[in-house]
Parts: structure tokens; C-alpha cells; sequence
């Protein structure tokens, strides 16, 4: 038996198997509970084995919720949580809360895929309304796994390894997903597993290089920085894309030692540089939401003597949304310190020029989708247009990325953008490549002025 506080929480009444059974912060059941249902349901089902669904979720952004208001509003939104998948279940299923923000259900009559999304389209929209803090609400996206009975399992262990792999995969392609198991899921998260530990090797190892693709005055094509990216070319695995391994780095915890690697071997290349041109450095989403970053960012610059003020480093949107009040105080405290500071991949996320106002920003990088369409497409060149003047009046510097033709740089010149990166200027290329490719720009600079 159980009694609901004004609260919202949940006070448990009867006897110790009931207490056994149930979680005391929210009345629901727990781990116990959801281990009995699913046994009982495989016991009646193995004669006749009709299918049964069970489904993991996850609150996307919890976390900082305790870190920020405390762990009473976190407890407080756990119990709204409750309260609403108490009210939506289906007819014979039952919800259980497992730990931290992770809940569970058994689906006693949902017997396919279609099934288990129509569900989850149902708990999302529940669950996405706005929690009550007292003086302040907050909006939670959530991530769904399900695995089906006896296609993903059949018997409690194996269902609930399957489903804790759904989830995975779920919060692997970001917030508000939902995967439903499946053995081809199965085998790209065994992939996934095996890219990770293969990249922890090589971050051990040191074998993660940097490369350096030039950023120029476009009036001239004269290098006035160099973006630092991220090349890994494993023994066995070949060639691994950024866009492959950094997402798995953040996804697995390991991105802050492999960006500490990649600052420190950037720093240390850039330190040959002349003193007038600057490095530009990627941070990561998960490094905006950590608030020891601006001392680890100022430990790495004091060991190797790098200049704060020769250092930009490089944040998008998305990455700014998943906390702003940390990540501005972050951005705050590095450009204190001389650090400046670029919005990426700008005009591609779903607020930029309300972040453009809360933003201590130097520069804007224009997104490349723009600039490749920017001699055929009107709608990019007025865009573009658009920004360079928007930033004009920000007293913000803007940089075009993707610059692959002559006809693209002079568009952008006659739009009022003069700073630009792309193949037209350079690939990415390795450190001891730079100091030749400095000294033969700067003999095409010295005969373009001779010829004036």
C-alpha cells in the first residue's frame, strides 16, 4: 500500500515485502520488482511465447540539475517523473525506477517494434512538459531502449542486457532517441566497443596526431592561424574520421585526455610559429559543461609557455545548449585570461542570433553548407550576407569555412568577409609541413607586392 504526499512523493505503507519491492524516494517499484515481473511474464510465456516488451529511459541533462539547484529539485523532478509513468501506463504494465534518473517498464501488450515507438512517442511527450521547481521550471528531453521478448532474450538477464544496449545506442545519436534492440544494433555497438578500446590504446600510446589546416587573409591568401584538428591511423583499423572517433571520445568519457594531448602537441607546434599568427582549437561539448576546464585549458598553456592571446578556441551551439550558465561562465573565464573565443558551424543550429547575443564572442565561423553554395544559390549569398553585416554591427570578426574555388573568395571579399579557410588555401597538413608552407606563402606575398 502507498500514500501520495502533497509533496508528490511517495510514502510506502504494508508489509517488508512491499518495502522490498518498492522504490522509497518515488512509491514505484524497483529493481526487485522489475526482475519478478519479467520472470513470472517468461515462466507464463514459454508455453505460448507470445512476445512482451520491456524499455529503459533516461532524462537527458539531469546531471546538472543537482549540480545547479541541488539534489532536493533533482529528487523533486524524479518524483514528477514518476507521477507521470504511473499515469500513462498501459493497461497490465508496470514502472519501476532503477537508480539515479533510470527507469524501467514491462510491456506486457506490446508485442512488436511499431509498438514500442508508438509508446515511446507517447512518454516522450509526456515526460517532455515543464517540471515545477517552486520559482522555476525546467524542460527535459528523454531517451528510450526497448527489447521484445523472445527476439532480444529469454529470460531476465539476457532482455536486460539488450535493452541497456538500445539505450546506449539511443544516447549515442543524441537527445530524445529511441532505438528498439536488434542483432544488426547489437553488432554496431560491439564495433563501437572495440573502436573505443582500440582508441584508448592509442591515446595511451600518444598516437593520435595533429594536423593544421591554414586560415588566411582572403585579400592575399597570407596564413594568419592554423586550426588544430585530430588524425588517427591505426595498425589494424586504417584511417579512423574525426567525425567517427571524437563523437566516441565524448560518448565514452574519454575526450578530456585526448584533448589534453591534442592542446599540449598544438601549443608546442605553434610555439615556432611567428608570435602574430594564432592557433585555433576545437572544445568539446562535454569540456563545456566540466567547470575545471579554464584551469586545465591554463595549466596546459603555463607548461609549454604558449601566449593565451594567440589561442581561440572553437564552440558551437549545440554545444552551448546543454548548459548555458556553465558554459558561459567558462567562456567567461578563459577570455579573461586574453583566450578569444569562436562560435562554429554558424547559421546551422536552431538559435543563433539569440546566442550571438548571450555569447562573450570574438569571432564567428560561417558554416560551410553556406559557402559552397554561395556562387550558385542566392538564398546562401544573402545569408551570408546577412551575418557578415550582423557581426559588423557586433563588432564581431567572421571567418567562412569550406572555401573551395577563387569564385567563392572573391564573393566573399565583395560581401566584406577577408578571413576564410578551406582547400583552396590548404588541406590539413602535418606540423613539419608548416614552416615550408609559411615560407613559400610569404615569397608569393613578397612578389604580389613587388608587382603592385
Amino acid at each position: 500500500m502507498s500514500v501520495e504526499l502533497a509533496s508528490g512523493r511517495i510514502r510506502t505503507t504494508g508489509g517488508a515485502e512491499a518495502v522490498c519491492y518498492t522504490d522509497p524516494l518515488t512509491g514505484l517499484g524497483n529493481r526487485a520488482r522489475l526482475r519478478d515481473k519479467i520472470s513470472k511474464l517468461v515462466q507464463e510465456r514459454s508455453l505460448d511465447p507470445a512476445p512482451f516488451t520491456v524499455g529503459l529511459v533516461n532524462l537527458d541533462g539531469f546531471r546538472p540539475i543537482n549540480d545547479l539547484f541541488g539534489h532536493t529539485a533533482g529528487d523533486d523532478i524524479l518524483c514528477q517523473v514518476a507521477h507521470r509513468l504511473r499515469a500513462c501506463m498501459p493497461p497490465g504494465a508496470v514502472a519501476v525506477r532503477l537508480e539515479n534518473d533510470a527507469f524501467a517498464f514491462v510491456l506486457p501488450l506490446v508485442f512488436d517494434e511499431r509498438g514500442a515507438e508508438k509508446v515511446s512517442d507517447i512518454f516522450k511527450d509526456v515526460l517532455s512538459a515543464p517540471y515545477d521547481l517552486g520559482k522555476r521550471t525546467v524542460r527535459l528531453s528523454s531517451s528510450f531502449g526497448f527489447a521484445i521478448y523472445p527476439y532480444a532474450g529469454e529470460d531476465y538477464g539476457q532482455l536486460m542486457e539488450s535493452v541497456d544496449t538500445a539505450l546506449y545506442r539511443s544516447k549515442r545519436r543524441g537527445r530524445g532517441q529511441t532505438t528498439v534492440y536488434s542483432v544488426d544494433i547489437a553488432e554496431e555497438m560491439k564495433r563501437a566497443t572495440q573502436l573505443e578500446q582500440a582508441l584508448r590504446r592509442a591515446i595511451i600510446a600518444d598516437e593520435v596526431d595533429v594536423h593544421f589546416q591554414p586560415i588566411v587573409d582572403l585579400r592575399n591568401g597570407a596564413p594568419v592561424g592554423f586550426e588544430a584538428l585530430a588524425r588517427w591511423h591505426d595498425d589494424e583499423l586504417g584511417f579512423v574520421s574525426p567525425a567517427t572517433f571524437i563523437p566516441l571520445a565524448e560518448e565514452r568519457g574519454i575526450i578530456e585526455p585526448l584533448t589534453e594531448a591534442m592542446l599540449k602537441k598544438a601549443t608546442r607546434t605553434a610555439l615556432s610559429w611567428p608570435v602574430e599568427m594564432f592557433l585555433s582549437f576545437n572544445l568539446s561539448s562535454a569540456q563545456l559543461l566540466d567547470p575545471t576546464t579554464h584551469d586545465k585549458i591554463m595549466a596546459i598553456l603555463r607548461s609549454v609557455g604558449f601566449d593565451p592571446r594567440r589561442l581561440g578556441l572553437e564552440i558551437t551551439e549545440t554545444a552551448m545548449m546543454a548548459d548555458p550558465e556553465i558554459a558561459n561562465s567558462i567562456i567567461d573565464s578563459l577570455r579573461a585570461e586574453g583566450v578569444s573565443i569562436s562560435l562554429d558551424d554558424f547559421g546551422t543550429g536552431q538559435s543563433s542570433l539569440g546566442r550571438l547575443r548571450e555569447i562573450a564572442l570574438d569571432k564567428v565561423k560561417i558554416d560551410r553548407t553556406f559557402v559552397s553554395e554561395i556562387t550558385r544559390d542566392r538564398p546562401s549569398e544573402h545569408i551570408i550576407k546577412a551575418i557578415i553585416a550582423l557581426c559588423e554591427g557586433l563588432d564581431l570578426e567572421v571567418v567562412a569555412e569550406g572555401i573551395e574555388t577563387r569564385e567563392q573568395a572573391d564573393k566573399l571579399l565583395q560581401l566584406g568577409c577577408s578571413i576564410g579557410q578551406g582547400y583552396l588555401y590548404g588541406r590539413p597538413m602535418s606540423a613539419d609541413r608548416i614552416q615550408q608552407f609559411i615560407s613559400a606563402a610569404g615569397t608569393v606575398l613578397t612578389a604580389q607586392q613587388q608587382f603592385r
